[in-house]
């Protein structure tokens, strides 16, 4: 039929004669639904290992930089007092805590600052079901533990400092300041108080570098740079800093991961582990890396209009237009137009002051990008006043509303100003 050849019907594998079955009609689509889907797959990893490869070939190159450096022998030599030679009362008894071991180790640290962000984004996929968002938010932990953790430990090995139980782990001897003094250090200072770590008896070299790099924090680094990310990820899909008034339950929940990085980066005050300016320069380490992150990878971080759209390497996002995908549906939130699927549009043309056919759809079909494109800051639900004065068309006879670009009416029935008229 249609001038199509038939094969010849197929010999059953036993070699008897006789005509196979044809294979029912529904399997066959099947088969070709199943291998048309295998493929799609295929092409989509590839076309991601093709756009993801420099990324992941960077992370890894520098993450190993950062071990290989924290591993790496101290390139800095600082002095610390023992006592005064008359009085023996110990100087700086901050640093002469006891050693009494971490609340939380670096290495679960690290795994909690980056399983609890990915855990939630991945969970939250269930809803927003967008790949791309998925993707770039779990790139940007990745992107701001590895760059801040780079940062860290740079400081870390060539700037150091004590921790508060330093004098715990490396025991000093003052006895042998004469015999241990290759760096001309010890003995100095005011009444010869001031020595270095060559008269420490510890043969722990490990521990006694350890008690040695506590500036800046590593906990707090990974901390905030990990939960501060999850931090803007979730303001900006539950648009709780938005264009409406946001639940106080969502604000509650905004701060939690604010609440776990501060007890993260606090805690090792308690078992004198850091002192408080260590937690301070980590922290800023780690919210800088994860704002810069953040950004590299959407939109914004704070302008509402934007900071839940996933940016793509191949593509420019046309923040005039605002018209790449549906941004409004990368969102978790359900409410006032976002986070809706698009409806089928029930088109009515009028007539725009420029003489212009417009089509207006549902409300549900202008997104957050939309009203962005149109530099207003309110709800893109907006109707002409009718108090505007009448002008011709300029297109054959009647009358039309002029167009006031500067004013816009808002859900609430009242008239704003555009947000492209003010500075």
């Amino acid at each position: 039929m249609f001038g199509r050849r038939r094969n010849p019907d197929p010999v059953p594998a036993n070699g008897s004669s006789g005509a196979v079955l044809p294979t029912p009609k529904h399997e066959h689509n099947g088969t070709r639904r199943s291998s048309s889907s295998s493929s799609r797959l295929i092409q989509f990893i590839k076309y991601w290992i093709i756009v993801s490869w420099i990324d992941l070939l960077a992370m890894g190159l520098l993450g190993g930089a950062a071990l290989g450096i924290y591993e790496a022998p101290l390139a800095a030599t600082r002095n610390f007092p023992i006592t005064f030679s008359a009085s023996g009362d110990i100087v700086y008894p901050e640093f002469a805590y006891p050693n009494r071991g971490w609340i939380i180790s670096p290495a679960a640290s690290g795994a909690i600052s980056a399983v609890i962000p990915i855990g939630i984004i991945l969970l939250a996929q269930i809803r927003i079901r967008s790949f791309w968002d998925m993707n770039n938010a779990i790139m940007g932990v990745l992107y701001s533990l590895i760059i801040s953790t780079l940062f860290q430990v740079v400081i870390k090995q060539l700037i150091g400092g004590f921790r508060p139980y330093f004098l715990s782990i490396c025991q000093p001897d003052i006895s042998l300041a004469s015999t241990h003094n290759t760096t001309g250090l010890n003995g100095v200072g005011f009444q010869q108080i001031m020595y270095t770590s060559e008269i420490c008896t510890n043969p722990d070299k490990k521990a006694l570098k350890t008690a040695m790099t506590s500036f800046p924090s590593g906990h707090s680094t990974s901390a905030w740079a990990g939960l501060f990310f999850l931090f803007l990820w979730m303001n900006a899909k539950l648009k709780v800093w938005g264009n409406f008034r946001s639940s106080f339950f969502s604000l509650a929940l905004l701060w939690a991961p604010i609440l776990g990085a501060t007890l993260m980066a606090a805690c090792l005050t308690i078992d004198q582990a850091h002192n408080w300016y260590d937690i301070v320069a980590g922290s800023v380490i780690g919210t800088l890396g994860a704002i810069t992150s953040y950004r590299v990878l959407y939109a914004a971080v704070w302008d509402w209009r934007y900071n839940h759209i996933p940016l793509k390497r191949r593509e420019v996002f046309d923040y005039a237009a605002a018209a790449v995908g549906k941004p409004e549906k990368a969102v978790f939130i359900r409410k006032l137009g976002w986070g809706r699927r698009k409806k089928a549009a029930t088109t009515t043309a009028t007539r725009t002051g420029y003489g212009k056919r417009e089509s207006r759809g549902t409300r549900s079909e202008r997104s957050s990008a939309t009203y962005a494109r149109n530099g207003s800051g309110v709800s893109p639900h907006s109707r002409v006043p009718a108090h505007q004065p009448m002008v011709p068309s300029g297109h054959g006879s009647g009358m039309v509303h002029e167009p006031q670009p500067a004013t816009v009416r808002g859900t609430n029935g009242q008239y704003y100003t555009r947000g492209d008229d003010m500075v």
